[in-house]
């Protein structure tokens, strides 16, 4: 499949089909071992952005949460608020899977 988007984009499987992008077609990304349970702080409540940078190193992976976590995360932005607890993958989790 070719795409525009970079590996790091939620819409790197979705295709474009007449020039308007398709159904988004999410990645999946299974549970892994070194996966850690996190508790949301106050800091990163509705900012999946802040903490995708603070793990990751890039904003644009803000949606690995919501991918990762569909039983609790239902809207990758208004769903993550302080106390929610969510697994977070490993950087080698999302490099194996060619994500980063």
């Amino acid at each position: 499949m070719s795409t525009i988007y970079s590996r790091s984009s939620p819409y790197y499987n979705t295709s474009v089909v007449n020039g308007h992008l398709d159904i988004i077609d999410f990645r999946d990304i299974p549970s892994a071992t070194d996966d850690v349970l996190y508790i949301i702080p106050q800091t990163y409540s509705l900012r999946p952005d802040l903490l995708a940078y603070d793990i990751y190193g890039d904003q644009n992976l803000w949606w690995v949460f919501s991918v990762r976590n569909k039983n609790v995360i239902q809207d990758p932005v208004y769903d993550l608020v302080a106390g929610q607890r969510i697994y977070l993958p490993s950087i080698s989790n999302l490099t194996n899977l060619g994500i980063i």
